[in-house]
């Protein structure tokens, strides 16, 4: 596990290159421009973990304020409203909240290289797909996906969208295709609220992948 590259790709995908608890907060305006409030934690013992893979003179907090500035420079309507770090006995523990102008600049933050996430227009309703994780492939370390999965049990990741009007929200495998809400998910609404939250050990153990639609 590289910890030095956990925000080459700055919100999901990083699940695949750490073991981690995330908890997003997604809320979208009428007109498409909005706000996103990110908690992220990583165990000490990941981060022991990535000093053994040759990554000692790296900082043991891999993303900062320093890391989002950067990141907001670099996309066009995105802001850093604020950020805050801590850890505790177990975790290091950041918080980002960004604003974002439009869907596009949103989606240049969820994922950069632009596969991951996307928004689908259609019949006066938007489609917001992100990718979790693709489906597992033949060709990684087996061993170390285990040991992803035992040090990431008991941590969360979380995701909680509003919009103004009606929403819902889908579930599909890392392809894409629509499936029906997946063992070890569990949803929720309050509101204009909606809230998904699974296991990370389980997200990594969905060999077909998992992938989420807010619709609104």
């Amino acid at each position: 596990m590289k910890i030095k590259k956990i925000l080459l790709t700055p919100l999901f995908i990083l699940i695949l290159n750490s073991c981690l608890g995330i908890n997003t907060d997604i809320q979208m305006r009428r007109d498409g421009s909005g706000r996103i409030t990110m908690e992220y934690k990583l165990s000490r013992m990941a981060e022991t973990i990535g000093r053994l893979d040759g990554n000692e003179q790296w900082p043991v907090i891999p993303v900062g304020r320093a890391d989002w500035e950067r990141t907001a420079a670099r996309i066009d309507g995105i802001r850093l409203v604020s950020f805050s770090g801590r850890e505790d006995n177990k975790d290091f523990i950041n918080r980002a909240t960004l604003e974002f102008a439009d869907t596009d600049a949103l989606l240049k933050l969820l994922d950069s290289a632009g596969k991951r996430a996307s928004i689908n227009r259609e019949n006066n309703s938007n489609k917001l797909n992100i990718i979790l994780n693709e489906k597992v492939s033949p060709d990684i370390n087996p061993d170390l996906l285990e040991l992803m999965k035992q040090v990431s049990a008991g941590y969360m990741f979380r995701i909680t969208f509003s919009a103004q009007g009606n929403s819902s929200i889908t579930f599909t495998d890392g392809a894409g295709k629509a499936i029906t809400q997946p063992a070890g998910v569990n949803t929720s609404t309050s509101g204009r609220t909606l809230s998904f939250t699974i296991d990370t050990a389980e997200l990594l153990n969905k060999k077909e992948g998992l992938g989420v639609s807010f619709t609104w």
